[in-house]
């Protein structure tokens, strides 16, 4: 489990095609100090699962469905990441509950700079629409934000300079893509209210039916 904290701006510096899949060798001093084989790793947004590491570096495998679902396959060498680690028990929730599972990918529309922050509009894919509220949260690209507007297929937030200097939305320009994660409580509610419906006993008469 994450955060959407960002620790670390990282660098793609090899990547491996395997036919069905890809292996990534990305640096990361920060993410790896004290890493093991098998740990998890948040690369923008996605959680992957360190092979192995050392100098600062870690490689981990992505498979076809991740490339396909996510913007990681769209990543070339010298590409920036962000990076985090899990949160351990007892830390600090800085951000929200992020499980480093895809949802969907958006792409950026446009950004409206001002003088102290920036507006970012990002599009929204029609399947995820029912979970983004205004005021909500949403990671994008592994970084917890609060949803500012909240439209039919698009969303916008709004980006203090830390967030623009530290990861990877201070670079990302109108058609590039982004990684989307929804806040997961709102798909427990909405299961939990789905099976509620279903498990209502049917008291309308034969005639109602």
């Amino acid at each position: 489990m994450f955060t959407g904290i960002v620790e670390e701006l990282g660098d793609v510096v090899a990547i491996e095609e395997l036919g069905d899949a890809s292996r990534f060798r990305l640096r990361g001093p920060v993410v790896t100090d004290g890493a093991k084989h098998g740990d998890s790793i948040a690369v923008n947004g996605v959680c992957l699962t360190v092979v192995d590491f050392g100098n600062g570096e870690f490689t981990a495998d992505v498979m076809a469905e991740t490339l396909n679902r996510s913007s990681l396959g769209a990543l070339a060498v010298g590409s920036k990441v962000n990076l985090e680690r899990p949160m351990a028990l007892g830390g600090r929730l800085g951000g929200h509950l992020v499980q480093g599972h895809v949802d969907g990918t958006g792409t950026i529309v446009e950004r409206k700079p001002s003088e102290h922050w920036e507006i970012v509009k990002i599009s929204l894919p029609a399947d995820l629409t029912r979970y983004v509220v205004e005021k909500g949260s949403i990671t994008v690209d592994g970084i917890s934000l609060t949803v500012v507007d909240a439209g039919l297929d698009y969303f916008t937030v709004s980006l203090i300079p830390t967030t623009l200097a530290l990861t990877t939305l201070g670079a990302k320009q109108p058609g590039d893509p982004v990684n989307l994660e929804v806040d997961v409580i709102a798909k427990y509610v909405e299961r939990m209210l789905g099976d509620a419906d279903r498990t209502k006993p049917d008291t309308r008469t034969e005639a109602a039916k």
